[in-house]
């Protein structure tokens, strides 16, 4: 495929007027010393504080300037999606607005894409300029959940500075917040040459972060979501099913061996507990209506999942 660009650079922003010609001058700076033909993707995500205003003034004399402007705050996966779409860059790379992502470190990452060619390179903030107890202890914890679950050994799933073959971004959905996880699916998509590239992060320079602690009980929220679909979207009988079938064979061994334990006590003229003053029998109960309202739930799904319009909707990597 033949790309009119060497580079783009995407970067969704929210309130960042002041940081906005900083940030454009870096970037310039860097991208024609190392020569690349590149445009500049920003997409304006709702912003109050005047910064499609601050765009539209620098794009006047900055012809590799593009810009989305949102009515109203969406997030950043939708920012990244509407990014995505207008790419035509062969390397894409994705940094946020603050100041905080260096521009700097772009050429290497090119260089890893182009030569070394990889699909997907994360970068790393080794050494994190941002609050130790809210940020920092946090990120830990939840970069090492999102590599457990997903099997990407980067160190900084979250981190907004990547660069991506350009088929990568054009061959996945980025919605909800799932921006985090682009690796993740990336690697769902057949793409799973992924490495990372440890990378200056700088303190915020203007305003304040947009983001609070409450985003890693969300993205862990968002990660459970994205492997549940990854594993069983397409064959929702295999968990519902299964998981219904077992509660409903425990439920039902339970509840027989209450009887039969019954029915030789009765028999042998030993004293017993009528079956329904037992607690036991009635957990088995609501283990044997659970397995089946699971199973059904498995059959709906598989239902569902046979009358979607992607169920045969593959990434192919080549053909003749």
């Amino acid at each position: 495929m033949e790309y009119t660009k060497d580079l783009s650079i995407i970067i969704p922003l929210y309130n960042e007027r002041e940081s906005i010609p900083e940030l454009i001058s870096r970037i310039d700076n860097v991208v024609i010393k190392a020569g690349y033909v590149y445009e500049i993707i920003m997409i304006d995500d709702g912003s109050k504080d005047g910064s499609w205003n601050k765009i539209l003034e620098i794009s006047r004399t900055d012809k590799n300037i593009k810009g989305i402007s949102f009515r109203r705050n969406y997030g950043k996966s939708a920012a990244l999606y509407c990014g995505f779409k207008k790419a035509e860059g062969k390397v894409v790379v994705t940094m946020d607005a603050d100041l905080q992502d260096a521009p700097e470190e772009i050429p290497v990452m090119f260089h890893m894409i182009v030569e070394e060619d990889w699909d997907v390179v994360s970068g790393w903030k080794k050494h994190r300029q941002d609050n130790k107890f809210t940020k920092n202890l946090p990120s830990k914890l939840y970069n090492a959940t999102a590599r457990w679950i997903t099997g990407i050994k980067i160190h900084d799933m979250n981190c907004g500075l990547k660069a991506y073959k350009n088929e990568v971004i054009k061959n996945i959905e980025v919605y909800g917040e799932m921006h985090r996880y682009i690796p993740y699916l990336a690697k769902n998509a057949g793409f799973d040459k992924i490495t990372e590239k440890p990378v200056h992060h700088e303190k915020r320079k203007y305003g304040k972060s947009k983001f609070g602690v409450e985003r890693f009980v969300n993205g862990l929220l968002d990660l459970i979501s994205l492997w549940f679909l990854s594993a069983f979207g397409k064959k929702p009988m295999h968990f519902f099913g299964f998981t219904g079938i077992l509660m409903f064979i425990a439920g039902g061994i339970i509840a027989i061996w209450l009887i039969i334990a019954k029915l030789m006590h009765q028999s042998a003229g030993v004293p017993f507990r009528p079956v329904t003053d037992q607690p036991l029998f009635y957990l088995a109960l609501v283990a044997i209506i659970l397995g089946v309202m699971l199973f059904l739930a498995g059959f709906l799904g598989e239902l569902i999942s046979r009358n979607s319009t992607l169920r045969n909707n593959y990434n192919i990597k080549d053909q003749f």
